[in-house]
């Protein structure tokens, strides 16, 4: 399945990388952390590594590296701006089997 954006995090992540001036998308991955497994990380892609997955949503790169793309299939990114001060991505991943009490780290179903 693929890794998606939502329209709004789409616009939110173009602006950014034109805001930037380069760049070829969003890299989206996981890191162990935190109390339950997993924590999300959230960068520029300015080059393709070996085994990227590319997704495009909107006009608009997804790469996820091969390690993370087991415990990012079918997630779906949006940007949620609640105010003035609070805004950010959250993450649709059904792959989460349980998350911490902080919302910091998650883990995934066994797939295996």
């Amino acid at each position: 399945m693929p890794v998606q954006l939502t329209e709004a995090a789409a616009r939110h992540v173009q602006k950014m990388l034109d805001k930037r001036g380069s760049g070829l998308g969003l890299r989206l991955g996981t890191r162990v952390s935190g109390c339950t497994g997993f924590a999300y990380v959230v960068d520029y892609a300015d080059a393709l590594q070996d085994g990227d997955a590319v997704f495009e949503s909107f006009g608009v790169k997804v790469i996820v590296d091969p390690k993370s793309l087991g415990n990012l299939d079918g997630t779906v990114v949006d940007y949620q701006k609640t105010n003035a001060i609070n805004s950010g991505f959250e993450f649709n991943n059904p792959n989460i089997a349980d998350t911490c009490g902080c919302g910091e780290s998650f883990s995934v179903r066994n797939t295996g």
